[in-house]
């Protein structure tokens, strides 16, 4: 006994040792009463210092291991020496196993199966990969972030590492008030809700517009966010999908499924600026026709924020929010998550006072509230000025590299259908005759992996032709490359 402890890392050794013997008790090699070597002993044992036995062994009395018996040494605690006899195995006993695939509900099941990036690609080291549409971490400031946490630290350390408030860190929400008024936002009757990042802003709305006596019913643009459409169909929204045109979602047929929709629909999903996937900013005029169209069948819209602040070109069009005035029909849910720092999960919704005030009581019966650290260091970030410097540096290094991205396309894949005005990826739409799921299977031979389009269409078996291309984190020789490659490959379907 005690010859495979082996110190690791940088971690104290005096909890190492603790640690260590804790295990062994755990596991019933140490038995209950058993008396534990000396400090001089143990020391010996496990070759280290007498002082960090001595601290081991403190460790374990105050968490309830072991007990010391004055002049006579330490003894294991007896309670924890029946818990680990009592869970059986290691003697032969019974261990009790649960079949838990067996007991996973609908829900559960349908999450694995829609969970896309567990299924997702995996990715040989050197690959050149245009999955992602994360922004790149070599252009995070991370000198103004800890300026930020240390500042905030400094101010209310201590109220911030206790528990926060369902709704939100008040800073923030006051920040992000303004910052939508700034958008043209009317604010009259709007209150606003923080949620971590876009995903549970937008599965706390679904949870709440869910009908309790049927199935949902939701419309949105064809093709979508994937992750949107995966959580309307865990909550058993039927989708109903309206095409694209190059400036945004077809009106005309819009209208026509409102007006064959007999029971209506319960809620509209819409990304009008820089939409995922297909980069397309919806025009204003047909902005303008979407609102009425709302308006006049009562179908409340949530307004997905998507990369708003990454235009390249153009004047700045405000979001169907602002459209809307005084008018509560509009729920924006907005995250910085692929502007900023995605690893600070801070996401908002905003929307009429009594829709907030029942997603706050959804919000603490679920998570009780968003990281307050991460409240207050985005607090502290945007407060200090940061967020305009960095946005404009951002902007320019993905604009450069949306162009060059756009250019090899043009190059390697003259006959593909570019859109994109913005964000951190293009969608490329190839002849019928090129099968973008058999097409990545070649060109991951080759070294380079991309995002089918299918994956962003409601129905399946469609957009199979389609997919994006993210290039926010691929260096400039590495977009060259896999274009080049990925053209040389499509020149081989076609041909075939």
């Amino acid at each position: 006994m005690f010859q495979d402890f082996k110190l690791v890392g940088d971690r104290p050794v005096a909890i190492q040792v603790k640690e260590y013997v804790k295990r062994l008790i755990i596991k019933g090699a140490l038995q209950a009463d058993q008396r534990l070597p000396s400090t001089r002993e143990m020391s010996g044992l496990l070759k280290v210092s007498r002082n960090t036995v001595i601290a081991a062994y403190e460790g374990l009395e105050d968490d309830g291991f072991t007990y010391a018996i004055p002049g006579k040494g330490s003894y294991v605690t007896a309670m924890v020496g029946h818990l680990a006899a009592d869970n059986g195995g290691a003697d032969g006993s019974i261990v009790w196993q649960i079949d838990w695939e067996a007991r996973m509900n609908e829900y559960a099941v349908s999450a694995v199966e829609l969970d896309r990036m567990k299924q997702g690609i995996r990715a040989n080291k050197g690959t050149i990969s245009f999955t992602s549409i994360a922004p790149d971490e070599q252009l995070f400031d991370l000198g103004d972030v800890k300026r930020a946490f240390m500042d905030r630290m400094a101010i209310e350390g201590q109220v911030l590492l206790n528990y926060g408030y369902a709704k939100g860190y008040k800073p923030l929400i006051d920040y992000l008030m303004r910052y939508m008024e700034n958008k043209g936002v009317d604010l009259s009757g709007k209150d606003m809700l923080i949620t971590s990042g876009f995903t549970e802003g937008f599965d706390i709305m679904l949870s709440a517009l869910r009908p309790s006596a049927r199935r949902g019913a939701a419309i949105c643009e064809n093709p979508t966010h994937h992750t949107a459409i995966k959580n309307l169909k865990l909550h058993g929204f039927e989708i109903t999908g309206i095409p694209m045109e190059s400036d945004g979602i077809d009106v005309e047929q819009l209208e026509a499924v409102l007006q064959k929709q007999t029971n209506g629909f319960d809620l509209a999903y819409l990304t009008p600026s820089y939409h995922n996937p297909t980069g397309i900013v919806m025009s204003p005029a047909k902005r303008s026709a979407v609102m009425k169209l709302m308006m006049r069948y009562q179908i409340p819209v949530i307004e997905d924020g998507f990369n708003e602040e990454l235009r390249y070109s153009g004047a700045h069009v405000a979001p169907l929010i602002a459209t809307a005035g005084q008018g509560n029909g509009v729920i924006y849910i907005g995250s910085f998550s692929k502007v900023l720092f995605p690893g600070l999960r801070v996401g908002w919704v905003l929307g009429d006072m009594a829709l907030i005030d029942n997603l706050e009581s959804i919000k603490r019966a679920r998570t009780i509230h968003t990281s307050t650290i991460d409240q207050s260091i985005l607090y502290q970030y945007l407060l200090n000025g940061n967020f305009d410097k960095y946005v404009k540096k951002a902007r320019m290094e993905y604009k450069r590299k949306y162009e060059l991205t756009k250019a090899c396309c043009e190059a390697h894949l003259p006959l593909a259908h570019l859109s994109g005005d913005g964000g951190l990826h293009l969608f490329l739409t190839f002849p019928s005759g090129v099968d973008t799921r058999q097409l990545l299977e070649a060109c991951t031979e080759q070294g380079v992996i991309f995002t089918p389009g299918d994956k962003f269409f409601i129905q399946e078996g469609t957009g199979t032709n389609t997919l994006r291309l993210g290039f926010s984190r691929v260096t400039d020789a590495n977009i060259e490359r896999g274009i080049q490659i990925i053209g040389k490959q499509v020149r081989r379907f076609l041909k075939a």
